[in-house]
């Protein structure tokens, strides 16, 4: 194993000590927690007998106190893609459980949004949120304390994050996610991306785009796109919580199936009650975090992360923020080119070499830290392999030694881009983060006039009237955690992409999100602080702004900037609260949001995590 790369241990080294108080803290608790209830023996007769009345010929495993009992946590729901493989996961779930002498039960489910349904919609303000609401669901879930491990059934978005915070706070037990894999490919994702342009230009109609999508979004599994979805999964892989390669195996499988089954037996022996106890507390660490970060940076990963990593890293007691993202980023490589910052999807991606390749090549260049505890392996070097199926039987074999498909997979060697293209913006408009890794270079930096949103809606009706034709930087404000929940903005792309494609600069600023999805133009998002005014009555920089000023956003630089004398200004009025499709309700997560830098989040803050 290589030595490690010294920005990786030095970045590793700041995290550790401005993590060191609150780190401890978790793991006191995280002990306190498993000695209070080391047997669930200790639960009152009627509690137990209301835990396993309906389990019918497991009563007796369960009711002898000695078999593991396994909480299955499931996001299931059958609008959602990714997610309606889960639905007749417990059921054999259940089965492969007794095959080693350990029950398991469906504790709870979690609600899980598609943000492909509510991109542009009024829903997407409850998507930031939603990942909260995952997390207090899954507290609730695994609050019965029936339990010795926790079985982790999601994928998307908000969905694994949220799933992983709420299990962090009972990390005195074991867990591990348990994945349904993507999707078959559709159409070329080229062929996608030029039709939407075409309809945001008005050259074809909503038959034509709707026939587009459905023949790229058209089955069981998870869209095949590199976004958030799978950027969740890749970092699963990094921190040790999938087995070995199990991210991408297609829905519905043989292999697919036999990796259920492996996982459930694993648990069972990693569990409080197993030969080989891990609890979840151990596994994710500072390095563990470290390792998502850097997986992302390697494979061009979604911004959205930004934000769910910081707010993963603090249900663990582990501080990090977006300046370990940028020196990180300046140090790893990007080794992965899957759409949209490649031709190929993530199908191509895992056929060519997948996460196995990337993680070997991460540690023998010492990119990545080996030395952290897995649910599936010694190390993280157990994950340079990929899972296979000889006749019947699972087996792993070591991933390819070079990749399968140059244009997909590079070594650190020979990189694609020397850096990961994940960077931080500072500035007299505050801090921001921007993808480079999709962007060419020669648009990295633009310097133009700003014209001034509060809508995205507003964006559009400017376009369609012409208006934006011209070096433009498109500033969108009044969409931030605590403004109106911190939509993604997605449907800014076609017609941003429209404009850089007639040969205008153009550049988006903005304190609200964007997609994994997101592609080619140059964006400065999840700007902290926000425009709305935070508790003390103070607003975000981009509340000042007007039309007509100079905005640098700059990549090359590390710069977001605007050559405007903001001092003497009034800041814009924010929006009144929007209510419709439940937003009303959650008011509360609004008004206690922190900033985006911090993963805005009201629970975490309130919580004084």
């Amino acid at each position: 194993m290589a030595e490690l790369h010294p920005t990786l241990a030095r970045v590793t080294e700041r995290i550790v000590a401005r993590s060191r108080d609150s780190r401890q803290r978790y793991l006191d608790l995280m002990a306190r927690e498993g000695a209070r209830h080391p047997d669930r023996n200790v639960l009152a007769c009627s509690n137990l007998a209301h835990g396993y009345a309906a389990m019918g010929d497991d009563k007796a495993a369960i009711g002898g106190g000695k078999a593991p009992n396994l909480a299955i946590v499931t996001a299931y729901n059958d609008m959602l893609s990714a997610h309606q493989p889960y639905g007749r996961y417990p059921e054999a779930m259940k089965i492969y459980a007794r095959e080693v002498g350990a029950t398991a039960q469906v504790a709870g489910g979690v609600p899980a949004m598609c943000d492909g349904v509510t991109q542009g919609q009024d829903g997407m303000d409850l998507s930031l949120f939603s990942r909260d609401t995952i997390a207090m669901s899954t507290a609730i879930a695994i609050s019965h304390e029936m339990f010795d491990g926790m079985a982790l059934l999601g994928i998307c978005d908000k969905i694994v994050p949220g799933l992983l915070i709420g299990a962090l706070r009972f990390g005195h037990l074991a867990g591990i996610f348990v994945p349904s894999g993507p999707m078959p490919s559709g159409i070329g994702n080229k062929e996608k991306q030029k039709t939407r342009q075409l309809y945001a230009e008005g050259k074809v109609g909503r038959d034509e785009l709707l026939a587009s999508e459905s023949a790229s979004y058209h089955a069981p599994g998870t869209c095949t796109f590199y976004g958030t979805a799978n950027s969740n999964q890749m970092m699963m892989e990094m921190m040790g919580l999938h087995l070995p390669g199990a991210a991408f195996v297609s829905p519905n499988t043989p292999l697919r199936s036999a990796l259920t089954r492996a996982a459930v037996h694993q648990l069972a022996k990693i569990s409080t009650r197993g030969s080989d106890p891990r609890p979840l507390s151990a596994c994710i660490d500072e390095k563990a975090i470290v390792n998502a970060v850097v997986g992302l940076l390697a494979t061009g990963g979604s911004t959205n992360h930004a934000l769910h990593v910081p707010a993963i890293a603090r249900a663990a007691g582990v501080l990090i923020d977006w300046s370990d993202f940028d020196e990180l980023s300046h140090a790893v490589p990007l080794i992965a080119r899957v759409y949209p910052n490649g031709s190929g999807d993530v199908n191509h991606f895992h056929a060519a070499g997948g996460m196995g390749y990337v993680i070997r090549e991460l540690l023998d260049s010492g990119l990545a830290h080996d030395d952290i505890v897995t649910v599936g392996g010694a190390s993280l070097a157990d994950y340079a392999m990929e899972p296979v199926m000889a006749e019947k039987d699972l087996s792993w074999q070591a991933a390819p030694a070079t990749p399968l498909d140059p244009t997909m997979l590079a070594p650190v060697s020979d990189p694609f881009l020397p850096d990961g293209g994940m960077r931080l913006l500072t500035g007299n408009l505050g801090r921001a983060t921007i993808k480079t890794s999709a962007v060419d270079k020669e648009r990295w930096v633009v310097e133009a006039p700003a014209r001034v949103f509060q809508t995205q809606e507003d964006v559009a009706h400017a376009f369609k009237a012409g208006e934006l034709d011209r070096d433009v930087v498109v500033v969108v404000r009044f969409q931030g955690p605590r403004a109106n929940g911190m939509p993604e903005l997605h449907k800014l792309t076609p017609p941003l992409g429209v404009l850089q494609d007639r040969g205008f600069k153009v550049a988006l600023v903005t304190d609200g999100r964007m997609s994994g999805a997101s592609g080619k133009v140059p964006a400065a998002i999840h700007c902290t602080p926000e425009a709305l005014a935070d508790v003390n009555g103070t607003s975000g920089p981009l509340a000042y702004l007007q039309d007509g000023d100079i905005v640098r956003v700059d990549a090359d630089t590390g710069t977001l900037s605007t050559t405007a004398d903001l001092s003497a200004r009034v800041p814009a009025i924010a929006p009144p609260a929007a209510q419709g499709v439940g937003r009303e309700l959650f008011a509360i997560m609004r008004a206690g949001a922190d900033g985006a830098e911090k993963g805005g989040s009201a629970m975490l803050a309130l919580a004084g995590l």
